[in-house]
């Protein structure tokens, strides 16, 4: 009887010890990740989740993930997630880990030190089909008579249906398939003073889907009659420039010339009326009755016969 009474008391403090210890435990009072979910916009994938609150404590994650193979042929292993392996913030990029357009379901589980928490599930499998595709960011663009597009490159998997067409009446649209962004693309050649209209949308084969079509845009061809215009005027301005230069260089040489160097016209009381060899034979009292002979000497000559009569 003292020995049940022993063991039942030992039972008890066992328990009370136990217990206690059990419910402090980091493993058990540690939560599961709550309110799992995908969004997903241009076939970008991201897995989000409420954060786990510790206090002074820093929680870490793990991801991983199951497709339908895994599911039914596989004996439902999970995969863990290419990038999301012990990650600090409540979010992952699965973009990678979804190759197929087939259901997938994602688990997260905390951990914090040596302990982890449950894992926690999607409440829904997620399957890519169901992305948001926007409409493309477009830029279009004239060279010369040339149309050209551009979209912003959104991915491997992205196409863009093009509409175009010719802003006038009964004009038919006309389609272009563009396989990839990034790049300059020709729709036309544009007709001379006309205006252009372009819409388009975004394809993705893959989950056989297609986006509403963005704003039509429009730009107008130049017009031939402006073209024909600056090409009369830019040949007038070269005449005259070949032609006037000339002109207007000559015309400040002689400005030059008659205003650095001018010609000095001596008066006739400075000119000499007969040769040297006269006027230097005659004797001074015999001057006024020299019959002379009107010359106009020019100086040069008058130099050169003084030094002949020198010699």
């Amino acid at each position: 009887m003292v020995l049940k009474e022993a063991s039942a008391y030992l039972v008890v403090w066992l328990l009370c010890t136990l217990i206690p210890t059990l419910l402090t435990d980091e493993a058990v009072i540690l939560p599961a990740p709550p309110d799992l979910s995908v969004h997903s916009t241009n076939m970008k994938h991201i897995l989000t989740w409420s954060p786990v609150i510790v206090p002074g404590e820093t929680v870490n994650y793990s991801v991983e993930y199951q497709g339908e193979y895994e599911r039914c042929y596989t004996s439902s292993i999970w995969i863990p997630s290419s990038w999301c392996s012990s990650i600090s913030i409540p979010e992952c990029n699965v973009t990678d880990d979804i190759t197929a357009t087939v259901a997938y379901n994602f688990r997260v589980k905390a951990i914090l030190g040596t302990q982890s928490s449950a894992w926690s599930t999607l409440k829904e499998l997620f399957n890519r089909n169901s992305t948001v595709l926007t409409s493309p960011r477009m830029k279009i663009s004239k060279d010369g008579y040339h149309l050209i597009v551009e979209f912003e490159d959104m991915g491997p998997y992205f196409e863009f249906n093009v509409t175009y067409w010719k802003k006038s009446p009964n004009s038919q649209e006309l389609y272009k398939i563009v396989r990839e962004g990034g790049s300059l693309v020709h729709l036309e050649t544009m007709e001379a003073g006309a205006e252009y209209c372009v819409k388009a949308q975004t394809i993705v084969e893959v989950i056989e889907r297609s986006s509403a079509f963005n704003q039509v845009e429009c730009i107008r061809a130049q017009d031939e009659s402006h073209l024909l215009a600056l090409v009369l005027f830019s040949s007038m301005g070269l005449i005259l420039l070949i032609v006037g230069l000339p002109l207007f260089i000559w015309k400040m040489s002689q400005l030059l010339r008659y205003s650095c160097c001018p010609v000095v016209v001596l008066p006739d009381t400075l000119k000499i009326t007969d040769s040297p060899q006269k006027l230097i034979s005659c004797k001074k009292e015999d001057i006024e009755t020299c019959d002379t002979v009107v010359r106009v000497m020019y100086p040069e000559e008058l130099f050169r016969s003084w030094i002949q009569e020198a010699l």
